[in-house]
Order: C-alpha cells, then structure tokens, then sequence
C-alpha cells in the first residue's frame, strides 16, 4: 500500500524574518530614539508570530509617547521593510505590574 502524495511532503513551516533586515532597521531608527536621549536594543525575534520584541531605553523608558513611538514609528517602519513582520512589542508588553500604588 503506497501512501498518498501529501504523505511525504514537510508541513508548511512560517516565513523565516531576516535578522540582518531588521537589525538593519532598527540601525536607520536609532538615530532618531537616540536624538530625544533613548536608544532601542533588539531583543527577540519570533518567525512563528512575526513578532519582533525591542527594549527602548534611556528617556524612551518614561516617556509618555512611547506607546506611539513604538506603534506608529517603529511597528510601522519594521512592518513596512521587513516581509513577515506582524508587529513590534517590547519585553514586558501585556504583563501587569502588581505592587502597591503610591501617590505622591
């Protein structure tokens, strides 16, 4: 009994994301973190999501508007020059921080 066609065939794997490509767009971004005192470091690529993990640092960490650095910057840019990218998210996206609120 011979087996089917298919039977032999690898199963369809996700686009490999090329490291170089994106270290290469997170080199053309910097500049532009590094002016308003942060930087950006990459992380994690994941070619089974395409998703790309960075670390802004520096002023970035606290700075109110790096949610849309971040989307409407970087994720656009990464989206834009990187085949296989779906989005762009930092290490701690998505967690939330228990502790004990305290105002000042």
């Amino acid at each position: 009994m011979e087996d089917s066609p298919t039977a032999h065939e690898p199963a369809a794997e996700a686009p490999v994301i090329e490291r170089a490509a994106v270290e290469k767009v997170v080199e053309i971004i910097r500049p532009a973190i590094q002016a308003d005192g942060g930087d950006i470091e990459l992380i994690e690529i994941d070619d089974a999501s395409g998703v790309v993990t960075v670390q802004l640092q520096g002023a970035c960490v606290s700075c109110p508007a790096s949610t849309v650095t971040m989307k409407a910057g970087i994720e656009r840019i990464m989206k834009d020059r990187v085949p296989g990218v779906t989005s762009v998210v930092q290490p701690d996206e998505g967690e939330v921080e228990l502790g004990t609120a305290v105002s000042l």
